[in-house]
């Protein structure tokens, strides 16, 4: 199980949105509902740890390199969950954990993400993904939206598009403000949410 000494090291301690402070707190959250929910928590606990190590922050050449060497064909910040869901294989591959285990963790880790493609289906995943979430609600959420815009080169406010407004894809000279990102995710957390609050 990797510990929480060694999960310090996996992420940047100067990063305000995805730093380990995110990942601590989404662990604490996905511990409390694990244990509610009568969840395996090693796996969660792994899952928390790991889920956001590569390329969560906005990108950099850095990024790039290492989740490409991970993962062959990534393109950047929208594969992290995919990026860190292969540096987890490796890391619990490592420390000789069973296959099937390394599967129920990268499941959790490759389904986290609010823009994902992948559903988050087994109990385990249903939490992390929660839990991650939980970390953008209320006051968090606005201070690390605000946080990523800044990180990111993006305005903290600017109109949105009807485009926007209505596919949730800004228009050709558009930025993607963080008023875009609440209107596009943080005002939608509560629906998206799987266990019960």
């Amino acid at each position: 199980m990797p510990t929480i000494e060694q999960a310090r090291a996996w992420y940047n301690q100067n990063d305000p949105v995805h730093g380990f402070d995110h990942v601590l707190r989404v662990l604490h959250l996905a511990e409390r509902l694990g244990r509610a929910e009568g969840a395996d928590l090693e796996i969660l606990q792994a899952a928390a740890l790991l889920h956001d190590a590569i390329g969560a922050a906005p990108e950099t050449a850095e990024y790039v390199s290492e989740a490409h060497d991970l993962m062959p064909g990534a393109v950047g910040r929208k594969d992290h969950q995919h990026a860190s869901a292969a540096f987890a294989h490796k890391i619990l591959a490592d420390e000789g954990w069973p296959k099937e285990r390394i599967e129920r963790v990268v499941e959790c880790i490759q389904a986290h993400r609010f823009r994902g493609t992948i559903k988050p289906e087994s109990l385990e995943a249903r939490i992390l993904f929660d839990a991650d979430k939980l970390d953008v609600a209320g006051a968090f959420g606005a201070a690390r939206t605000i946080g990523y815009a800044v990180q990111a080169g993006q305005p903290i406010f600017a109109d949105p598009s009807e485009r926007f407004l209505k596919t949730g894809e800004t228009g050709p000279d558009e930025p993607h403000s963080a008023y875009h990102e609440y209107l596009f995710k943080l005002r939608r957390i509560p629906e998206r949410l799987h266990t019960p609050l």
